[in-house]
């Protein structure tokens, strides 16, 4: 009987989580899309399309625990609207890098502004190259 008990135990949280599984937290989400923004950074700079004229930007280390992570956003996303002037500046890569810069900037701005606590003011450290790039 116990046995059987454990066994039920064990498996109704296996059978609740598929169907539904549990929306991620905002800080979560912060994190994720973070992460992915470096990488396609990261993968913009190293394309044999869009390499010619982004050489010159700063990598893009998003870290949301760093002050300085909203500003860099800002002028990141300015860097991207002058690349118009160049032929990449159209490119599908370059405009969905921009997008979402944009859309973490909103939710980190307004959506997620109570839950993230800045511990590092340390500006520099957004540009550096990552270490697995």
């Amino acid at each position: 009987m116990l046995r059987n008990t454990l066994c039920f135990l064990t498996l109704v949280p296996l059978v609740w989580g598929q169907p539904y599984p549990i929306p991620p937290t905002c800080y979560t989400k912060v994190l994720t899309m973070g992460k992915e923004i470096s990488q396609r950074v990261v993968e913009m700079k190293t394309s044999h399309d869009t390499r010619s004229c982004t050489h010159h930007m700063p990598y893009l280390n998003i870290d949301v625990h760093n002050a300085c992570v909203m500003h860099t956003m800002n002028s990141y996303m300015s860097m991207l609207d002058g690349l118009r002037q160049r032929r990449c500046g159209y490119s599908r890569r370059v405009q969905a890098l921009r997008g979402m810069i944009r859309q973490l900037y909103i939710i980190m701005s307004q959506r997620c502004h109570g839950e993230l606590v800045f511990t590092v003011d340390n500006c520099a450290a957004l540009e550096r190259r990552p270490m697995g790039g």
